[in-house]
């Protein structure tokens, strides 16, 4: 990493995949609602609305600063606004959808681009950098546009309350995550040989070989 060319092999294949998720994300979002409600109608909405400003977003940051916008910077956009508005897809109107989605396309841009070059960590398929991130400012965000018209449960909501929840889930996921970590390094180990990832997991592990 930092060396060797990281882009997508097949464009047509991250697009795909990209409509795969935002088809399953208004399920799920839409879903959590319990029921075929009006919550459950805004959630798929706002699931909609958000990851087009996202893409937008992103789009905007990425031809300012390179000059030349890309489909892959379009699409990643679009997951980032999808996962900035899930905190917040039945609790905020389409404006506060759509302002969560423009917010979180340039700070994705920011954690996936800058941030990672930056601090020079390998993350790959940008999970920190654009679920991280993007999820931060949305479960921040959702604090900010909380409508009780929309949902009475988001009465009282806060900045501050968001950030607690934050904080804890955080804790909860870095301890998790360090468990499965050390269980995976003294069973069957974290990493492959050098030989092995250069050759490609796919034949090293399993035989097989994409052409």
């Amino acid at each position: 990493w930092g060396r060797d060319n990281m882009a997508p092999h097949n464009l047509a294949f991250t697009a795909i995949g990209t409509g795969l998720l935002f088809v399953g994300w208004m399920g799920f979002n839409g879903g959590s609602a319990a029921g075929a409600n009006e919550i459950a109608a805004v959630a798929v909405f706002n699931t909609l609305l958000a990851p087009a400003a996202a893409a937008v977003g992103w789009i905007a940051v990425e031809w300012t600063l390179k000059k030349k916008p890309t489909l892959l910077g379009l699409l990643t956009g679009v997951v980032a606004g999808l996962v900035a508005i899930t905190p917040a897809a039945g609790f905020v109107d389409p404006k506060g959808a759509f302002l969560i989605g423009l917010i979180s396309g340039p700070v994705a841009y920011i954690g996936a681009v800058w941030l990672k070059h930056k601090l020079k960590y390998d993350d790959s398929l940008d999970a920190f950098g654009v679920h991280g991130v993007a999820g931060i400012a949305g479960a921040l965000l959702t604090g900010v546009f909380a409508n009780a018209a929309i949902n009475p449960v988001a009465e009282g909501a806060t900045v501050w309350k968001q950030a607690i929840g934050l904080g804890g889930a955080m804790v909860w996921s870095a301890v998790g995550t360090f468990v499965v970590l050390m269980i995976c390094k003294y069973t069957v180990g974290l990493r492959v040989e050098k030989e092995a990832e250069i050759e490609g997991l796919d034949y090293s592990q399993h035989g097989e070989a994409m052409h």
